[in-house]
């Protein structure tokens, strides 16, 4: 049986800073290949410090470069310039279908709180689990979302 991903989508207006960004990856059949994230690993003058938009860049570059099954299509699900924690979470609704969220929040329970409340929002009542869990750095702005799928 074929899963084809559902994302979460919730739009709020943009402007670049600096954080992250979650990309997945679909098959020429809409089927999602891989998922993967970009984030700004220091504080701004560090070393690893990344915009937004290099962390969204970064993450489909990434998807691209390791997904097992290369990707006809690649999208940032989410992105943020915010400064906190992230959680990325899966589950499958009762069809099989796949479904990911992503949850940000001060702290990472928070974020893996938010990821999972999203999941069941969205239907999703088996197998979910987080699937990454990661700090990145940013402004302490509002988060950006990209035609996002992500909780709040």
């Amino acid at each position: 049986m074929r899963l084809l991903s559902i994302c979460l989508l919730l739009s709020i207006s943009s402007y670049a800073a600096a954080g992250d960004a979650v990309a997945i990856g679909y098959n020429a059949d809409g089927i999602w290949t891989a998922v993967t994230y970009f984030r700004s690993a220091t504080p701004r003058g560090g070393k690893d410090y990344k915009t937004e938009e290099q962390a969204r860049e970064f993450a489909m570059r990434d998807i691209r470069r390791r997904s097992q099954y290369p990707p006809t299509t690649v999208r940032v699900f989410s992105a943020s310039e915010k400064t906190g924690y992230v959680a990325v979470a899966r589950g499958q609704n009762k069809f099989g279908t796949d479904i990911h969220g992503v949850g940000r929040g001060k702290s990472q329970g928070e974020a893996d709180r938010k990821a999972l409340e999203l999941l069941s929002a969205a239907g999703a009542g088996a197998e979910e689990k987080i699937v990454y869990r990661y700090f990145s750095y940013g402004s302490p702005s509002s988060p950006r979302r990209v035609s996002d799928r992500t909780g709040r």
